[in-house]
């Protein structure tokens, strides 16, 4: 099928805009404008790696704080 005169394709998003659409996510707190453009632009693996990459600085960032906690304690 070919695309229509007037239809565009949408842009792919940069890694700065995933990064902060998933930290959005997180969060829980999203514009409905802000999601719905989001969707258009951001691609299903985009998000998977960087929720996973988000989601592993978190465990870390936890772990190294308790580490920090603990060895402060003692």
């Amino acid at each position: 099928m070919t695309a229509m005169a007037g239809e565009q394709t949408p842009k792919s998003a940069s890694p700065l805009q995933v990064a902060k659409a998933v930290f959005w996510s997180f969060l829980g707190i999203r514009r409905r404008a802000e999601h719905e453009s989001d969707a258009a632009q951001l691609k299903p693996a985009q998000v998977i790696i960087a929720g996973l990459i988000g989601a592993a600085i978190f465990v870390l960032s936890l772990v190294l704080l308790v580490k920090f906690i603990v060895g402060r304690a003692a």
